[in-house]
Formats: C-alpha cells, structure tokens, sequence
C-alpha cells in the first residue's frame, strides 16, 4: 500500500521560507568574509568535489546539522558556539531552507539561508574554490 504524505516536500520550503531570513547570492558574496558571517555548506561531499565551494565555507552536511549545532550533544563543533550570523547553502536553496528553519528552531541565531544556492553564488560572480577527492584510507 502506498504511502500518504500529508505535507509535501513544497508546503515544508515553503514554511520555513516564510519564517526564515533569505539572504541574496549577490549579498552574500559582499558579506561572505566579515568575521562576524559564517557561510554553512549543508551540501554532500561529493557535490562539493564535484562543483566546489565558496572559500572559507563551513562544511556540514545536512544529516549531521542538528548534532553540530547542539552543544549538549556529543557531536557538537565549536564554530556554532560563536557570536556570528550564519548563512546556509545548498546546491539549489531548497535543503538551506530547510536547515535555516531547523537552526532557528534550535535557537541558533541569528540565521539565514542564501535563496538559490551555491547556483546562484556562482551565477552572480561569487569565487568558488576547488576540492580535490579525499583519498580513501588504507
């Protein structure tokens, strides 16, 4: 038997759009390297080898977000201890809506999310850096 979902992927963008901050691609490039921005890759690893990063771009990816902003959680990074505005991205603006809402939820603030993604950052000029493959160990 099929499953019925009862809210969809669309109505949850468009709940946490309507709650969050969305900052412009070409406003994030201005204020990506003040001290007091933090830019969030919610992105997977193989999508940031494969298109690059914004430089200086904290790498999280979406399934451990909530454990690395908890500081109660043993999992936790200090970079989200820290007085600063953090700005999250994805490839395209939907997940970093999504994150956004889930980071406000938590009590990080203050919070944004860059409307149209890593797309959109390198769309209007933004720098992007190149990732080389993480050798496998052995």
């Amino acid at each position: 038997m099929p499953q019925t979902i009862h809210t969809g992927i669309k109505a949850l963008i468009d709940e946490a759009n309507a709650e969050i901050e969305t900052v412009a691609a070409a406003d994030a490039i201005k204020i990506a390297h003040n001290d007091d921005v933090v830019i969030v890759d919610i992105r997977d690893p193989r999508e940031i080898e494969r298109e690059g990063k914004i430089p200086g771009a904290f790498s999280c990816t979406r399934g451990m977000l909530e454990f690395w902003i908890d500081p109660a959680s043993p999992y936790a990074k200090p970079i989200f201890q820290q007085d600063k505005k953090f700005i999250f991205h994805c490839a395209g603006g939907m997940r970093s809506a999504l994150a956004a809402k889930t980071a406000q939820d938590m009590g990080l603030k203050p919070v944004a999310h860059m409307g149209g993604g890593f797309a959109a950052w390198r769309d209007a000029g933004g720098p992007v850096e190149k990732v080389e493959p993480k050798k496998p160990k052995g």
